[in-house]
């Protein structure tokens, strides 16, 4: 019986952690996944319709697919932290409806562009844009609510808003990295131009959030600023440098003509995302709402965990072989846009 019980402690304390790196793991593929094509959609309001088709052309494959990843996410979160799911999307239910709303209005678009008549297709292309970059506002303002855990004080909202204005330029930026590998000719040259621009702003945007968390929230300064703290958070920011360093490198060389490593300029701004993210994890753990509940609190009975902690050890390596395959079939430059 002791044995039993000392099982029992045991899984208490280390279901919550995978359940919480599951969870995290989800969220972070579906904002590089999904994040790169409604980078996609949102740099689409600036070319021809020819151009709207290829860049179509080459998220076609995966968008759809990407969306499955924020589904696992949230539902580990739902099932595994019943509590925290509960005050999380309580508070932010208006900004994820409106993201659910822009998400089905994209995806309406997407499939109506193709079958309306050649006179609507650039209404549909509008709201193809509109939903790309609300979808977006709307994740930023969700993530900047989140990492000030949840209060409802104006400087939080100010900077739960800022958050959102800067998501789309790191959206842009895996976009048009996204194009550069995907795309050949004019529409690469316009993508590498677009890359240069956001990187810019990405980084700009990345140097504001960054002075303005610990400024907002004492816990954050004192995790980032104390000894030895510091030591393990300096890392990231000099690594991050690096990749913003490497892109310029890389952008500068295949604008010369050298189309050798094109992969490289998306690799490192998914590095810059999983740095951030990482930035983030660290600042927040073990709470899922800072200050107010940490993971073990919110974490659903042992014995539920249990059966869930089979599901996902099914569901989980399923979803990672799928998108795999999927990225491993169709990888390769994008093929003209054909709609027979």
């Amino acid at each position: 019986m002791t044995l039993f019980n000392m099982d029992l402690t045991l899984a208490a304390n280390w279901l919550p952690l995978f359940f919480l790196f599951a969870m995290g793991l989800s969220i972070m593929l579906y904002v590089v996944l999904d994040g790169y094509d409604l980078g996609v959609g949102i740099l689409m309001r600036s070319v021809d319709d020819t151009k709207k088709d290829e860049m179509i052309s080459s998220i076609g494959p995966f968008w759809d697919a990407n969306e499955t990843w924020i589904v696992l996410g949230v539902g580990i979160l739902l099932i595994a932290f019943p509590m925290a799911h509960g005050a999380i999307l309580h508070d932010l239910y208006l900004p994820a409806a409106i993201m659910l709303m822009a998400l089905i209005l994209r995806g309406v678009s997407f499939d109506f562009r193709v079958k309306v008549n050649i006179e609507q297709k650039p209404l549909w292309n509008t709201l193809f844009f509109i939903g790309s970059l609300t979808a977006t506002f709307c994740q930023g303002v969700m993530i900047g609510r989140v990492i000030l855990g949840l209060e409802n004080t104006l400087y939080a909202w100010l900077f739960a808003i800022l958050v959102g204005i800067c998501l789309p330029f790191g959206y842009c930026l895996l976009g048009a990295t996204w194009l550069i590998l995907k795309a050949e000719g004019e529409l690469q040259r316009m993508a590498i131009t677009w890359a240069k621009k956001n990187l810019l702003m990405t980084g700009v945007c990345i140097l504001i959030i960054s002075a303005a968390t610990p400024l907002l929230s004492q816990q954050m300064f004192e995790k980032w600023f104390s000894y030895p703290n510091i030591l393990f958070l300096a890392p990231i920011p000099f690594l991050t440098l690096i990749c913003f360093y490497l892109i310029v490198q890389r952008l500068n060389k295949i604008a010369g003509g050298n189309p050798s490593r094109e992969w490289s300029p998306f690799a490192l701004t998914v590095a810059i995302f999983i740095l951030s993210f990482a930035g983030i994890a660290y600042s927040l753990f073990p709470y899922l709402i800072l200050n107010k509940m940490d993971i073990w609190q919110a974490a659903s009975a042992t014995e539920s965990l249990w059966v869930i902690f089979i599901g996902v050890a099914f569901v989980l390596p399923a979803i990672l072989a799928y998108t795999f395959m999927t990225y491993r079939i169709f990888w390769g430059k994008t093929k003209p846009l054909s709609y027979y």
